[in-house]
Parts: C-alpha cells; structure tokens; sequence
C-alpha cells in the first residue's frame, strides 16, 4: 500500500534494559509473588514478561526520566504534517513473539527498527499513524519480536491524507458466558508507577494536558491496561509461564482514570494451531461504565490448573 509516509524508516534506536528495568515492568502490571519468575531475579526461571518490548521505543537506553514531548516531535515523517505530540494517544497495538529476551541486555546490542505503515486523515476527530517496530539484535540480526501500533493524534485530521482501511474487528462469541473474568484495580497512583518503566507522557501525570484534551484530568496510560490484560489472560490461562503466548493485540477504546478498576472478558475459540496456541477474544471495561479495549485477540497456549513455575 502507497501513500503519505508510507515506507519511511525512522533511525534504529539504541535500546538496553536491565534485570531491575523487567522486574519493575512485572510488578506494574500486575505480576503477584504466585509468578516469582517475573518477580525475582534468583528465579531457576527467572524470565522477562513477553510484552515488555512495546515499553522500549519509549525508554531507549534511559535510566533517568526524560522529556516525553522533545523526543516525540525529534523525527518528521516526510509527506504529511508535523503533528503535535502533546494531543496523541493509543489507536491500537499488536505484538508478536519470535524469541524469549534476555533478562538483561548487558553485553549485547538491540535496537528498535520503525518504520511508517500508513497515515490516515480521519477529519475533524483527528489522524492516524500507523507504525511497524522490530526489536532486533544489532549483531546477529535475530528478531525478538514485532510489534504495529496506531498513534491517535486528536484534532488533528481534515488534511487531504487518505482514509486509510477498515481493520478487521475480532468480536467475541454472541450469547456466550466468558471462559474466564477477572478485574484489576487502579488506584490514584498506579499511572504515576507504571510511567517509571519509560513511558514519561505527562498526560499519565499531570492533570492539565487530560483537561485540555477532554478527558477532565489524568488518564491511565492505555498500554497499562493492554499490558495488565495480557499479564491477566497468561496468568489465568497460560499458566504464568512466558512460552504460552504467541500473540497479542487490542484496540483502545475510551479512557481509564487512575483509581478505575477494569473487568476483563475473556473467550477461548476453540481452534488451536498445530504448536498448541489457541485463539483467545477479549474485551476490557470500566466497571460500571464502557469497554476501553475492545477487538481484543490473543493467542495461547491454554493450561489447565496452576503454574508449575
């Protein structure tokens, strides 16, 4: 597919993590001392959550805080219009598993490669950057993992770009009780941990981007939520164990507000693949209030009874 920006490869970005960085990850999404193999670095299986990858286009190679809005705007994508990173959030975010990582990167160098998919002028709500990012091993060129994501930029459509297509839409089974349900709890604090692992947005943070952007104050960080719901549906089906997720995607549909707690509706499919992963459809609301990630879709490799981890 053509387009504006379509193709346009971003520098590799350097990227470095340490046993401290995976196991901070692990405990702000939810991990419990059941999963002492994402909690505790003296584990016999001491291992990084899947997902934590999407956290390192954000982090770099950072081990202090950093300027979330400088380094958002650093590269222009060519062909379209310099949008203001002060008012984007999440559209949607896919992430596949090629390889488990390193507890830590030391003596090894990975790097992010990103590269433009496609941007989308949606009118008067605003305009869509989609963009494919490959942790790679700078060395052996190995690929850890892959990962596409939607950045929403609000109010900032109506400048003759293309539409772009309608993605697919991964409802659950009509009619259907849910395989399993489980919430999890914010408090008023949660965003301000969970930004420790790189992600430095002051909307997360600060009450006065959520105001000027509708939300009428802080929002949680929407890959908290993606990132607690995938940590809840291996934990609950996949045993704990990081080797039981092959996939993960869902779409972000409305805000959290820190102190919310969220449900989450998970369903087996049924139509396991010949390594065991099995199609699991979700959707995640607010108690009391709307879904907030919807076309949720994992694939798993479903165990029964609790971890042996």
């Amino acid at each position: 597919m053509s387009g504006p920006g379509v193709g346009f490869e971003y520098p590799p970005v350097a990227v470095s993590w340490l046993k401290r960085d995976v196991l901070l990850f692990a405990y702000s999404i939810g991990a419990t001392v059941d999963e002492l193999n994402f909690l505790y670095e003296l584990h016999p299986k001491f291992a990084v959550f899947p997902t934590y990858p999407i956290i390192l286009p954000f982090k770099h190679t950072d081990i202090d805080v950093v300027d979330f809005y400088a380094r958002q705007a650093a590269v222009p994508i060519p062909g379209v219009p310099a949008f203001d990173s002060k008012r984007v959030v999440d559209g949607e975010r896919f992430i596949e598993f090629f390889k488990p990582l390193p507890p830590t990167s030391a003596g090894r160098t990975f790097e992010v490669r990103s590269k433009i998919l496609g941007v989308y002028d949606k009118g008067k709500p605003g305009s869509v950057v989609e963009t494919e990012q490959k942790l790679v091993d700078k060395v052996s060129g190995e690929v850890y993992s892959r990962a596409v994501g939607s950045g929403f930029f609000v109010g900032q459509g109506g400048w003759g770009g293309p539409k772009g297509p309608k993605q697919p839409s991964y409802n659950p089974p009509a009619n259907t009780k849910p395989t399993v349900s489980f919430s999890i709890q914010t408090t008023p604090e949660s965003a301000h941990l969970y930004r420790l692992n790189g992600d430095y947005n002051p909307l997360h943070a600060d009450p006065e981007p959520g105001k000027k952007m509708g939300f009428g104050g802080a929002i949680m960080h929407g890959l908290f939520s993606w990132n607690s719901t995938a940590h809840g549906l291996l934990q609950h089906l996949g045993g704990s164990d990081p080797a039981n997720i092959k996939s993960f995607q869902a779409r972000f549909a409305s805000p959290v507000k820190p102190g919310d707690k969220i449900v989450v509706d998970a369903w087996r499919m049924g139509n396991a693949d010949k390594d065991g992963f099995e199609e699991v459809r979700f959707v995640v609301t607010v108690e009391g209030g709307k879904v907030c990630l919807s076309n949720g879709r994992a694939f798993i490799r479903v165990v029964v009874g609790k971890s042996k981890l």
